[in-house]
């Protein structure tokens, strides 16, 4: 079967996970059954994705007749054997509880046409185990999003020990229709990927507090603003539910062993029914506040034993073929917010530091929570990294982790790839961004550089606050400030016209950013602004300079000192946007608006931007530029092209020479 065969998915289960599959798949063409085991539980499934596609139309993130058509394909069924008579698909997305999902499938199993693929939505249990409840072990497979499904663009895909290969292919190839990332996941292993490295990093933390070795806040206050994840360990817990990942280890503990006992605090915490923000309290009171993790508690202890635990993890998956370290990080990021994945955390920190540190924690408490994985003692005795060194800028030196760079004809295209974080700036985006500039530059054949966002979400929504808030030395600030000024500013003075395409949000520094360019394309759902005095800041990587020569002074200090959200229409209108462009029509007319940039005469347009560079704040100087340019310019065989060219009534053909 291949995925153009798929006409019909079922998907069994209408709940939180269950619906918003649904509704994924709606969106992606397929015809969808929803199926649950009462009228109540299917109805009100049908009325979230009602309200969804609403709301998506409402945010014009789907036109009104898409969302209309949408719902239109998904059909609710009570009856299971009409739910899936004629389907070619079906994702169970029932209840974590072996024997529903036994009984789900052994009806299932005499319902379905006999060439239907089996796919679970299961969060942790055995593929395997669950494939063999059916006559067709081979046709069946893993296939897990993550909450919220229609807005979360991870799949995990999973193989049983009985799962073919073409089924494989075929789940991913759907997953991709479907407008997902899938990442696939080798070998049947608890916890598949994400799960497997954010649950026993949660235990861990619990068993920090537990053994009085930190303090929540000094946890949270680590995880989130040292390591830069999205939320504190304790922060997330509560978030996702408690009681879930306590499920999750049970299971492991039963799968793997002890290394996976629950921490007492969780226990505690479950049979005491403070299940986190759901139940209104687990590790923070969330009728009184909530989480307010503190930025100032930061302990590099406590980093290191949670990065030691998460490599640790990693390597048990990458030495076990779960996963190479590459679709760990992937998953990761994209499933849980990650600004790094967990394999290149932990060689940032170095794997013969982390190997020590669970050997010095294993000594102190006997724990087998402790004991290094032999694939990391292996790899830190020879003092080797998960990613290799040196081998990600090899070849013609364009590959990078926070940018990719590739170059088309003669455009260089530059695309902000950080999309799990709405490509949001880091430092080491910063670093990359000015080496792709670099790259791009250097390139003979480049004659115009199209800036973009990955994703379909953000072209960038600013700074990366989280991981940066945790710094508050005034010094390493300042040093930050010029560093983005700098990397922003070789866009502003590269010698090719830098066209930004705009998708989504533009704000904060991704706004500053795009200032840099010479133009700027954006869609209509596009949301712009500088929101740096809600947080008490001021926009630090040029944008109290930079916008004002684009705007006006007034205009600038009303989008800064606001801190509102503009739509593309407003900001053409302020003479922001040059063009505001329907959202599917986006990506063709901003490749052919930066090919007809690089179609014009390279020196001519060299010189043109420096000369208005220059005359930025001293008209004399600029004009002095502009004579100069002028006079170089008449010595040109563009020249001559350009005259010839206009004399036959024809277009161009500019060779900068």
């Amino acid at each position: 079967m291949d995925v153009d065969d798929i006409d019909t998915i079922a998907v069994l289960g209408a709940g939180n996970m269950g619906h918003g599959i649904a509704e994924v798949a709606a969106m992606a063409g397929f015809d969808v059954h929803l199926r649950d085991i009462n009228e109540e539980f299917v109805q009100n499934g049908y009325d979230q994705i009602e309200w969804s596609l609403g709301k998506l139309a409402e945010n014009d993130q789907l036109s009104e007749a898409e969302a209309d058509a949408a719902l239109d394909r998904v059909e609710a069924y009570v009856d299971l054997e009409a739910a899936v008579e004629d389907v070619d698909f079906v994702i169970e997305a029932v209840p974590e509880k072996m024997e529903i999902k036994e009984d789900v499938y052994t009806d299932l199993e005499a319902a379905a046409p006999e060439d239907a693929v089996f796919a679970t939505n299961t969060s942790s249990l055995s593929i395997t185990d669950l494939s063999e409840f059916t006559e067709r072990p081979e046709r069946f497979c893993g296939m897990h999003f993550f909450n919220p499904p229609v807005r979360m663009q991870l799949v995990e895909v999973i193989s049983g020990g009985h799962t073919d290969d073409e089924v494989l292919d075929l789940t991913e190839d759907l997953a991709e229709e479907m407008g997902k990332t899938p990442v696939r996941v080798r070998k049947d292993s608890p916890g598949f990927i994400v799960n497997r490295i954010l649950v026993p990093l949660l235990n861990e933390a619990a068993w920090l507090v537990h053994d009085d070795v930190a303090t929540i806040a000094e946890v949270d206050s680590t995880t989130k603003y040292d390591l830069g994840l999205p939320m504190g360990a304790f922060e997330l817990a509560d978030q996702v539910g408690i009681d879930v990942s306590l499920d999750v280890l049970d299971y492991m503990q039963d799968v793997l062993g002890d290394t996976y006992e629950p921490c007492p605090l969780l226990v505690e915490k479950v049979e005491a029914e403070d299940l986190g923000k759901k139940s209104g309290a687990g590790f923070y009171d969330y009728e009184n506040g909530g989480a307010d993790v503190p930025t100032d508690e930061i302990r590099q202890d406590v980093a290191d034993r949670l990065t030691a635990v998460m490599a640790n993890e990693v390597a048990k998956l990458v030495g076990g073929d779960v996963a190479d370290p590459a679709e760990i990080d992937e998953a990761v990021m994209l499933g849980a917010g990650y600004p790094d994945g967990p394999a290149k955390m932990a060689d940032a920190a170095g794997l013969a530091h982390l190997h020590e540190t669970l050997v010095d924690a294993h000594e102190a408490s006997d724990h087998p929570r402790y004991e290094p994985a032999e694939t990391l003692a292996e790899m830190a005795e020879s003092d080797e990294t998960f990613h290799g060194s040196g081998d990600e800028d090899a070849g013609d030196g364009r590959d990078f982790d926070a940018v990719t760079v590739t170059v088309d004809g003669n455009v260089g295209h530059i695309e902000l790839d950080r999309p799990h974080r709405m490509n949001t700036i880091s430092g080491e985006l910063l670093d990359d961004l000015s080496d792709a500039i670099d790259v791009v530059a250097d390139d003979e054949d480049v004659r115009a550089i199209l800036l973009t966002g990955a994703g379909d979400k953000a072209f960038s929504a600013g700074a990366d606050v989280t991981s940066m808030a945790g710094n508050a030395d005034p010094v390493d600030a300042v040093e930050l400030s010029r560093k983005g000024q700098q990397t922003f500013g070789k866009l502003e003075a590269a010698d090719e016209p830098v066209l930004a395409a705009i998708d989504g949000y533009c704000l904060g520094g991704g706004m500053e950013m795009a200032t840099c360019a010479d133009m700027r394309l954006a869609t209509e759902r596009s949301e712009l602004g500088q929101p740096e005095h809600d947080l008490g800041l001021l926009p630090g990587w040029g944008g109290t300079q930079r916008l004002k020569n684009i705007v006006g002074e007034g205009r600038a200090k009303e989008i800064i000192f606001t801190a509102d959200r503009f739509d593309p229409e407003t900001m053409a209108d302020y003479g922001f946007i040059n063009e505001v462009v329907a959202n599917d029509e986006f990506e063709d007319r901003a490749w052919e608006l930066a090919r007809d940039l690089a179609a014009g005469p390279p020196i001519a347009m060299k010189y043109t931007k420096r000369a208005m560079l220059a005359g930025r704040d001293d008209t004399d100087a600029g004009l002095q530029v502009e004579a100069q340019s002028f006079g170089q310019l008449m010595n040109t065989q563009d020249l001559m092209e350009g005259v010839s060219a206009f004399s036959a009534d024809r277009d161009p053909d500019f060779q900068g020479e």
